[in-house]
């Protein structure tokens, strides 16, 4: 079951970013050579429109693969993704992360209808840290830490992720009132990290607009955590075991699917589809680095030729986007070989 789930999450995911480049490239007037479903040799087709519609052997993922997309052999074509206009080509390029912000948002609807957010709010102080000795108590609701607005409760762990003990204001609502502070936090060696000292995150349902408003908040907090989880490996404050592949991944839903059990299928769906909202929301941003084979890498490559009037070079371009997917394929066999290494440990 763990196997099925990890295969479903990962399609769908692959998928709607995929679907988001084939969308927008078709509405561009790019042609589609094939949309595929999973990987591999293929069991199964047909062709619509110009465009072949196939299932692959490998239940792994998908590909929409465009005309002219890597090189100029087609050139001549009118269909031919380097023949579209420039905004169209960054259009159809920014599609596909973007469409994984858009999957992110509305299985947060569902889940934040359905459960609720975790409201920014104290429910205990603990003895002896920084809030206690600055007279915070339960129900005192965290609106800012510095200069950080404060939606749910995990954005104030997300302040404390790159905090090396360093003071922090801390704007907090009482009966109504605005309150600031400044808390130190204190290292907590069994969770491994700086604390204030506050225990909070219950779970609050509110209308449909605080639904969305909150499913906004959802996205926003995954996007961001990404984007700080990266500053934490390029300041050496993640190791090689934090990084997951995707055996990894396929761990971590195994891991979550037999915790949910005992609570029901309806957090089984609830967990799985918070575990998508983190991976596809990491998905897009990973996708938008600037880094060659990436979308950002080739989005970087468009954006030049808008501002400068002409194309990078295409022979140049295609280069150096070959070296980055192989700098890639070689950073995925050694993450792949982590997570295998970690059974054996």
């Amino acid at each position: 079951m763990q196997i099925i789930l990890f295969l479903l999450i990962f399609t769908v995911i692959i998928l709607v970013h995929e679907g988001g480049h084939f969308i927008i490239g078709k509405k561009s007037g790019i042609g589609v050579v094939e949309f595929s479903l999973g990987l591999g040799p293929t069991i199964w087709g047909i062709e619509r429109g110009g465009t072949k519609y196939s299932i692959k052997a490998l239940p792994f993922g998908g590909a929409c693969q465009f005309e002219g997309f890597d090189g100029d052999e087609l050139d001549s074509s009118p269909t031919s993704f380097v023949n579209a206009s420039v905004w169209a080509r960054i259009a159809t390029v920014f599609a596909g992360p973007f469409m994984n912000f858009v999957l992110a948002f509305f299985l947060s609807l569902f889940v934040v209808g359905s459960i609720g957010y975790d409201a920014p709010v104290i429910s205990q102080v603990m003895e002896d840290y920084p809030a206690a000795k600055a007279g915070l108590r339960e129900g005192d609701e965290i609106v800012k830490v510095g200069s950080d607005h404060i939606a749910i409760y995990r954005d104030i762990s997300l302040d404390l992720m790159l905090n090396e003990g360093e003071a922090m204001e801390i704007t907090y609502r009482r009966d109504g009132e605005l309150f600031k502070t400044t808390l130190t936090p204190e290292y907590n060696a069994e969770a491994g990290r700086y604390l204030f000292g506050i225990i909070g995150g219950q779970r609050v349902k509110g209308n449909p607009l605080t639904t969305i408003r909150y499913s906004f908040a959802e996205v926003r907090y995954w996007i961001e955590a990404t984007w700080k989880s990266l500053g934490m490996i390029f300041k050496g404050k993640v190791t090689k075991d934090d990084v997951a592949g995707p055996v990894g991944v396929a761990q971590v839903v195994g891991d979550v699917y037999e915790q949910s059990k005992p609570s029901g299928i309806f957090y089984i769906w609830i967990n799985m589809m918070m575990l998508t909202i983190l991976l596809t929301a990491n998905l897009g941003v990973m996708n938008l680095l600037p880094v060659p084979a990436l979308d950002g890498g080739r989005l970087v490559f468009l954006l030049i030729e808008a501002v400068v009037g002409h194309p990078v070079n295409r022979k140049a371009e295609a280069f150096i986007h070959f070296v980055g997917m192989v700098v890639l394929l070689v950073f995925m066999f050694l993450v792949l070989f982590n997570d295998i290494s970690k059974f054996f440990h």
